[in-house]
């Protein structure tokens, strides 16, 4: 059973919840949405050089391969401050992988899988 660390991605600008509960689940650095004005219509989501647990991407990467009905999930992002604090966070609704590229694996150990870019599709977003 994986063990919960609440400060397991504090390095990182942008925590992220991938919808199964005990998060956060991964960390990045880099984080893009593009919006264009006027356009009623959802971009994806780009998360770039991170970690994220293993046992939560191949949990939601199972279900994906499965076809599973709930293969889709309410992803939540926080962005942090230079205090850890929590300053802005985006709740994308219906979310589906669609896109990861992992680093090379390598025997240092954890439990955890450097993450080079996660691309995220989603039928709404909600900011708060």
């Amino acid at each position: 059973m994986p063990v919960y660390r609440p400060h397991a991605y504090s390095q990182f600008n942008f925590l992220v919840d991938l919808g199964a509960g005990m998060g956060p689940h991964a960390g990045f650095q880099e984080l893009s949405v593009k919006k264009i004005t006027g356009l009623n219509k959802a971009t994806d989501v780009t998360l770039k050089r991170g970690v994220i647990a293993s046992s939560a991407l191949q949990d939601w990467l199972d279900q994906i391969r499965d076809r599973h009905k709930k293969a889709s999930r309410t992803v939540t992002i926080m962005m942090q401050d230079e205090e850890h604090k929590i300053t802005r966070t985006w709740k994308l609704l219906r979310a589906r992988i669609i896109k990861q590229v992992s680093e090379p694996l390598n025997a240092k150990g954890g439990g955890d899988v450097g993450m080079e870019e996660l691309v995220l599709a989603y039928e709404r977003i909600e900011l708060d």
